[in-house]
């Protein structure tokens, strides 16, 4: 793809999430579920940080364009070495993660993640731009053009530190109100929630090698250590 393309396309993305993020973050607050936005508000959802993440990777990917097309390509350079790195290892398997998971657990019991009481606050097309469009922006960005890998360690370590501090920010938030995130959480035993957290950091980890493998058949090998 020509790079005033890429531009276009990235910048595209870039206000689109941009627009979806202060959508949901701008909500009235007398309509607010209380029993949804407690402490944290929205920024304790993955879905909602997921927005800013991919809004900070489309900005990224846009300036790396623009680097491209007025030919500062040392800059440039470092610019591409961050968007790869932020795509690889975070912007396409949580887009995946959170895609799936949620419509899952949603044809499931959708109690478990998006009370019915949401429905009269956040818009079925903002749903579906937090929950369902993630993932095909996420493999267009792979057929657009190739990313380079980091090694394997260092992309399961990184993308497992972040899990972490995820993981940790929902138990803080537990802690401090009684309160879980998601509803899913209250029906398990604290081995069984270890045993859950366990189980998505798995499936999130089986996403980055996914990613990994798409863009190796379609791109080649192309890794950075």
């Amino acid at each position: 793809m020509e790079i005033s393309t890429l531009a276009t396309y990235h910048c595209l993305a870039f206000v689109w999430y941009f627009f979806v993020a202060y959508s949901i973050t701008h909500l009235k607050t007398e309509e607010r579920p209380s029993e949804v936005f407690l402490y944290g508000g929205q920024w304790k959802y993955l879905t909602v940080l997921n927005l800013f993440l991919q809004a900070v990777f489309y900005g990224v990917s846009f300036l790396a364009d623009v680097l491209r097309l007025i030919k500062k390509l040392r800059c440039a350079k470092c610019i591409i070495s961050s968007r790869d790195l932020l795509f690889s290892v975070l912007a396409f398997p949580v887009s995946t993660f959170v895609c799936i998971s949620f419509w899952t657990l949603y044809s499931y019991n959708r109690e478990l993640v998006y009370p019915k009481s949401l429905d009269g606050v956040i818009p079925l097309w903002l749903n579906h731009a937090m929950h369902t469009a993630v993932l095909p922006f996420a493999l267009l960005e792979i057929l657009a053009l190739p990313h380079r890998y980091p090694a394997k360690k260092k992309g399961l370590i990184l993308l497992g530190f972040v899990a972490f501090l995820y993981i940790s920010w929902v138990l803080w938030i537990y802690s401090v109100t009684g309160e879980w995130v998601y509803p899913l959480f209250a029906l398990f035993s604290p081995t069984g929630l270890a045993a859950f957290f366990a189980g998505s950091l798995a499936i999130i980890v089986s996403f980055y090698n996914f990613g990994e493998f798409l863009n190796r058949m379609i791109w080649g090998q192309s890794k950075f250590s």
